[in-house]
């Protein structure tokens, strides 16, 4: 007798927010925050209604760390993002990858507005593939990114606007951009012959005159529900064109269904002309546990 062993699926997520207590001496303002989902599936062999095995790993880290002190600031951030599954048959593949630091000098010259210096990275961990099928059916791989391949260094100066805690924009018209990619001659046969705008052999791209402007958001909308987002622009001086303006927007939207637990929906949208000519995007859904605190009160 056949013993068919059917579906087992569980999802689970951790998500944890540890701030430093609350000091009103301390300068400092400090919060962390990490979550981990899992999800996994299994069919058995003789499973006739469709779809195959997987296991997935989701899993974000974030920190931040703010000095205020009369009219200086220092602010600083870490972003790591990694999400991959390992589905039967397909083996291992990557979802989502993110490493994004920042660091930035402020000197206030009103209740709202700074004079800033900044540098930020903004890479990947792993390699990364494109998948496709040949004429015959069989599917291929194809080596497009990986550590530092690219990664982006891009220091800051300009005004930033900050009128409440939640919403920061910073206006960066002199932000020189260094993009580096590790080996570029690995990426000729498969992205192009300047692989994200540097030619080899040659392992970096110097970009002097540019702008830059970054904007984050991070608020309870409503009851229960919040926004946290990023949007990234840059342009290039020297080829300013509204179709080479690199664009990035980050959003993640957390709605929780009781004290525990949570239901988290994150996109990205990416608009880069040494990439792609078409705009990219990625988005994700989750289901788990959540548990938030922070040593400070949101402005009205």
């Amino acid at each position: 007798m056949a013993v068919a062993l059917l579906g087992c699926i569980s999802t689970a997520q951790a998500q944890i927010t540890l701030t430093a207590p609350v000091d009103t001496i301390s300068p400092w303002r400090t919060k962390l925050k990490a979550s981990l989902n899992i999800s996994e599936a299994l069919l058995s062999n003789n499973w006739k209604g469709g779809g195959v095995s997987f296991v997935g790993l989701n899993g974000l880290f974030n920190t931040q760390a703010n000095y205020r002190s009369g009219r200086n600031s220092w602010d600083n951030q870490a972003d790591l993002l990694f999400a991959f599954a390992q589905n039967k048959g397909q083996g291992y593949r990557k979802n989502l990858d993110r490493l994004f630091l920042d660091t930035k000098y402020g000197y206030s010259i009103s209740s709202d507005w700074d004079l800033f210096a900044s540098l930020n990275l903004l890479t990947q961990f792993a390699p990364g593939y494109e998948y496709s099928k040949d004429s015959t059916g069989t599917e291929r791989a194809r080596f497009v990114s990986s550590w530092f391949a690219p990664a982006f260094i891009t220091s800051s100066y300009g005004f930033e606007y900050h009128p409440a805690t939640f919403f920061k924009l910073r206006l960066s018209p002199f932000s020189p951009r260094i993009t580096v990619v590790n080996d570029p001659q690995r990426f000729l046969a498969t992205v192009s012959d300047s692989p994200y705008g540097v030619r080899p052999p040659r392992q970096v791209r110097y970009e002097i005159l540019a702008l830059q402007v970054l904007s984050e958001f991070d608020k309870q909308i409503m009851e229960n529900v919040t926004l946290k987002g990023r949007y990234l622009l840059f342009a290039n001086y020297e080829k300013l064109n509204w179709r080479k303006i690199d664009h990035r927007l980050e959003l993640a939207i957390t709605a929780k269904v009781n004290k525990y637990i949570n239901v988290a929906i994150t996109g990205i949208s990416l608009y880069d002309y040494d990439q792609d000519t078409k705009i990219q995007a990625s988005q994700t859904l989750s289901l788990g546990f959540l548990y938030t605190f922070q040593n400070y009160t949101e402005q009205k």
